[in-house]
This record gives structure tokens, sequence and C-alpha cells, in this order.
């Protein structure tokens, strides 16, 4: 069956737009898999995809920052149904996951429909015309590798052509967000006493600048994420042999060996790639490992029972003796947390802690308080422990520490979801303010809001875990997605669009089960809740339910309007329905009359196909001629 197709639209008012049944923003992971999804499974590759940065691959494609890695396992980190035999290690380099999500690209040939250095600023339904309108901001080459605080400052110093080019408004029937949460790099606050005398580089790790040489300099290091701890101790070895690194860090993270694979990792490189590739089943069976591993994982340790605080405890001493084999002693008590495990997002010690060893590096809580042309004063004070401990010897006497470059590790903007981009629904409303209303940022199983039709999240609020894959949470809510985008293109449907009730439903449960788990009760502070303590970031249950959600949808949680073609679909589809119980128990009902037994029943099929197809020719009538 045919399905709709882009064209261009040249109306007699003048109003020339170009239409796509399906625009999708963003080019990472979630963008890349419905976009296959949509021509795999739907048969169509009448869509595009809009992307701000300069290249594919979302997150993998801007972090570039030294030794940046995936930090779950990638026979797990990848497409089901696009597996790559030949990673070169258990956790790959960025640039290797990158060039994987390019070659997902290429084998489903939809390179071609992905523009990229296109910003999408803005979307409006249109409630007459049953489409969505949207606008694109068409940027320099390579200004979309910018966050948007340094677009801003170089439109501001160079003029906005510098950065900006012209705007299309353009209109689509399905309209689906993959952005990603983590976009934004932080500024640093505009309080801190010097930041403008600083003669040295500054710049994020999210957007790391190897224009900048480290060579025999003094570098300060803020903060001590995932990001972080693959990168510092990469900077006083070749090829950036900095003479120093100072990290400073707010708290300890939870560190956790990295998982290594079966047979060790140089087994794993030297003789997986050949198995995956040519032993039937041995990929989905290391996939199902991982998995499961996750699964038992998060049952055991997230929820707020004596049983999970118990499972916490032992797994925590682990991760405490691993600690302090690895790490000087001096660091001993600034690496314990104080908050359960599970609170904050857990780090994979690919690196970090064998380069707390190195006498070149050091690791320091007392507060950054000033900056100075060459150099910063940290404290007095400390942040980590409390420096009400009297007890503790963590120094909290000021020192001040030479710097020729500030790397900034700390983290993202996360206070708005798809911010900046606009989003009005068909009552006028944004959908930040229909969020600020209800309370917090929220979506029906991460992926609808009511009021937007025909519009769908793939990864938004409410669906990140701390114990699995994006990837495999993105591909669930991709078929999701898929149940209610193929009526929409194929014509039977005009709007699909959850009920209010249900969608208040579904975040009502979600915040209160949230507050049984803990991220709400584990003693810490971090990025999932906002400052009023509600949580827009993860998903309170096993992935075996979000999996079972996704797959087999509530359809009655919907309102679809059907179209006069698929109201004749649907009727007809009632109808064969009917007609099958029809002839069910028209045929008990002659076999007991006739007296017949199990064995003659084969005796009864001529006359139940003649009657099947009288029915069914009867229903087919009915339905449309009450159309």
């Amino acid at each position: 069956m045919p399905l709709d197709s882009i064209r261009r639209v040249v109306g007699r008012d003048g109003n020339t737009y170009t239409y796509y049944p399906t625009l999708i923003v963003g080019a990472g992971e979630s963008g890349i898999a419905l976009g296959c999804r949509l021509k795999q499974k739907l048969g169509t590759d009448q869509f595009r995809i809009f992307d701000r940065q300069g290249g594919i691959g979302g997150t993998w494609w801007i972090n570039r920052y030294p030794g940046v890695a995936c930090d779950v396992p990638a026979i797990f980190y990848s497409f089901s149904w696009a597996q790559n035999p030949d990673w070169s290690s258990f956790y790959p380099p960025g640039p290797e996951v990158a060039e994987y999500l390019i070659d997902v690209c290429a084998k489903f040939q939809i390179l071609d429909k992905i523009e990229l250095d296109t910003d999408v600023v803005e979307a409006q339904w249109l409630n007459d015309e049953e489409v969505w309108e949207v606008t694109l901001q068409h940027l320099r080459t390579g200004t979309g590798d910018l966050s948007q605080h340094q677009r801003r400052e170089l439109a501001n110093e160079k003029g906005v052509e510098h950065v900006y080019l012209e705007r299309e408004v353009v209109r689509a029937k399905v309209f689906a967000s993959a952005a990603g949460g983590l976009v934004e790099p932080k500024t640093w606050s505009q309080d801190l006493p010097g930041k403008d005398t600083f003669e040295g580089d500054i710049f994020h790790s999210a957007r790391w600048d190897y224009n900048v040489d480290l060579t025999g300099k003094d570098v300060i290091v803020v903060g001590s994420g995932c990001s972080a701890a693959q990168f510092v101790g990469r900077l006083t070895k070749a090829p950036y042999n900095a003479k120093s690194v100072t990290q400073l860090m707010r708290s300890p993270p939870w560190v956790s060996p990295k998982q290594k694979p079966l047979g060790g990792e140089e087994l794993w490189h030297s003789k997986m790639p050949f198995v995956l590739r040519y032993v039937p089943g041995v990929s989905f069976f290391f996939r199902a490992l991982v998995w499961t591993a996750g699964e038992v994982y998060f049952l055991r340790h997230f929820g707020n029972k004596p049983g999970h605080a118990k499972a916490r405890l032992a797994t925590e001493a682990f991760f405490l003796d691993n600690m302090k084999r690895k790490v000087p002693e001096k660091y001993h008590e600034i690496l314990t947390p104080d908050w359960s495990l599970g609170c904050k997002r857990l780090v994979i010690d690919l690196d970090w802690f064998p380069a707390l060893s190195q006498p070149e590096v050091e690791l320091d809580t007392r507060p950054l308080t000033k900056v100075h042309p060459r150099s910063v004063t940290l404290g007095p004070g400390r942040l980590y422990p409390d420096p009400k401990d009297t007890k503790s010897l963590v120094p909290t006497d000021e020192v001040e520490k030479p710097a020729d470059v500030i790397i900034l590790a700390n983290g993202f903007d996360v206070g708005e979801w798809l911010h900046p981009l606009k989003i009005k629904g068909k009552d006028g409303k944004y959908l930040n303010e229909v969020w600020q209303e209800r309370g917090g940022a929220q979506a029906y199983l991460g992926a609808a809001m009511d009021g937007f039709p025909n519009f769908f999240l793939i990864f938004g609020p409410n669906t990140a875990t701390g114990h699995s894959s994006v990837i495999y949470a993105s591909e669930n809510m991709v078929e999701f997605s898929l149940q209610f985008i193929e009526p929409v293109l194929k014509g039977e449907a005009s709007q699909v669009e959850i009920k209010k009730e249900a969608e208040i439903r579904w975040t009502k449960e979600i915040q209160a089960e949230l507050q049984n788990t803990v991220w709400a009760t584990g003693g810490c502070s971090n990025w999932y809740l906002n400052k009023e303590g509600w949580n827009s970031t993860t998903y309170p249950f096993s992935q075996v339910r979000f999996t079972y959600e996704c797959l087999f949808p509530r359809w009655k949680d919907w309102d679809i309007k059907y179209t006069k073609k698929g109201s004749l679909k649907l009727r007809a589809r009632q109808l064969i329905k009917l007609t099958a119980f029809a002839i069910a128990i028209i045929g008990i009902r002659r076999t007991r009359q006739a007296g017949y037994g199990l064995k003659d029943l084969r005796n009864l099929a001529p006359y139940v196909a003649k009657k099947s197809v009288e029915l069914l020719s009867q229903g087919v009538n009915f339905a449309r001629n009450s159309l």
C-alpha cells in the first residue's frame, strides 16, 4: 500500500513549503533508529532527519575528549536489528561507536535522508490542516557543533551572518523529537571572582578544543563525572603531555570496576569477531546475558526496602575495597561516598583510579574561590567531606594552584527538556507551559503528550535507567511509536493523540513509584530531580515491564481520528471478528443438531467455508454502505 510522500507545495496564496510525511529531530542513535525502522518495518523512505550538529551520531559525534569510550558493553550498546560483530573491544572507543552508527545509516540507505547543520527551532500544530508547521534555522558549516552559548558569543562578536543562514518553514504530518537530553554544556558561574582575568584557555570537555596544546602546561579539571573519569588519566601522557593535572571534585561518585568479557579482553578482541559473525545465536546469547545481569542488578539495588539496602551495602563494600586497592591512601576518605549506591550515575572505572597514582595528578575537594591570570585559588573550606567534620584530615586551607588551561567537566544544562525547541500544541499552549502546569516534564511512556497530536518523543521524560542500555530503551520507544505512526502515514488516521487522563494516570504512577527508589531516598543531590523534587529523568520499573508496555500498547488510552479509509478498514476488521464468532456458534449448533461427533467435523468444512464467504461479503458491503 503506497504511503504519503515528500513534495513541494505551492499554495494559491503564494505560500510555498516542503511537506514531509515524517520529520525527525536529531541524528543520534534514537533518530537513526526511527529512520531505519520506518524504512525496514513500514517500507517508507519519505522522511527527513534534521540535526543541528555537523555530523551523524549525536553524543558520539560531538564528544571527542581524550579517552572517550562506551561504558556499556558494546554488544548491548547496539541495535538488535543491526548487530556489529567487529567491535575492537568490549568497551570500544567513541569514534568506533560513531562509525558504527554511520554504517547503520549506510546499510539501511538513509544517509541521504539526514540534513545536518540545521536547527529545528519551533513547531506548531495547525488544527485546520492537521499538520505540523516546523521552522528550521540553517547554520553555517561547523557552527552547529558549538554550544548555544558559543554561537551567541560568535554572533555578537562577528555578526549573525557568521552563524545563521536562512530560515525555512516546512510542514509534516508526523513530528518526532529524538533530541538528546545531555546537549548543552554547563557554563561557569558568572559570579566567580576573577573569571574574566584568566589569560589561559577555557573549554568544556563536551566541546574539546584540540587547538589548545597541553604540552608542559598546568591543567585544572572541574568535575569528576563519567567524562572526567575517562580523560583525566590521559592528559599527562603522550600526545598531550600536560605538566600537571588538578582535578576538582564536589563529591565522590560510586565507581565500579569495569566488567570483563568472558575469556578476557585479549581473547574477545582476537576471537570474538569471528565467533559473533559466523556462529548463530552467540550474539543473542551475550546480549541476553548482559541484559539479564542489568535487570538483576536493578531489582536488587534500586528499591528502598530492607533487602535492597542490604544488597547495596554489600556492593558498596566491594566497590570501596576495589578503590582502596587501586588509589593512594590519601584519597580514600574523599573517594568514600556518604550516599547510597544508585542515587547518582555509576562511574565505570576504565582509566581513572590508576591515573590517581600518577604524581602529576592531584584530586582536591576544596572549592574554587578565585581565578587569577595564570592560577586559581582553592579554599578556604572544602566541599567534601562536610567541613564540620572535625575528625576528617582532608585539608581546608587556602591554596593557590598554577593554571594554564581550565577544562570544565561539570555536566550539562538539564533544566528544561527539549530547550530551546518550542513546540505549540492544538490548544495554543507550548509544551513547556503544559509541563510547568502539571509539575514537571512528563509524557505517556516517555513518548506522547495529550494536546500534541501526531507528535512523538523518542527517549523522552522518565525513560532513562541506571542499569541498562540507552539504545535498548530507544528501540522500545521506536517500536511503540511506529504502531501509531503507521495508520497516519497510510492515510487511515489523520490524528493520533494520547488521552489526557491516560497521560496523567501514567505520570502519577511513575512519580509515586519514584518515591520508593534510591533516586529519591539515597541521600544525594542528583540532576535527575529539579529544585521542586520532580524527577523527569528515570524510569522506576524494570525494562521487562517497559518492553511489554511498548510492544503491546493500550489502544483504549488513545484518541484516533480515523479517515474514511481507516474507518472502513476498522469496521471490516470488526465485522471479520464478528463473522468468525458467528460462524463458530452456527457450526457448533448445527453439529449438535445433526448429532455429529468430532470425527465428523471435517465433513462440515465445505459448508463452513461457503457460509464464511457469504457472511464476510455481507459484512464488507455493510461497512461500505454505512460510510
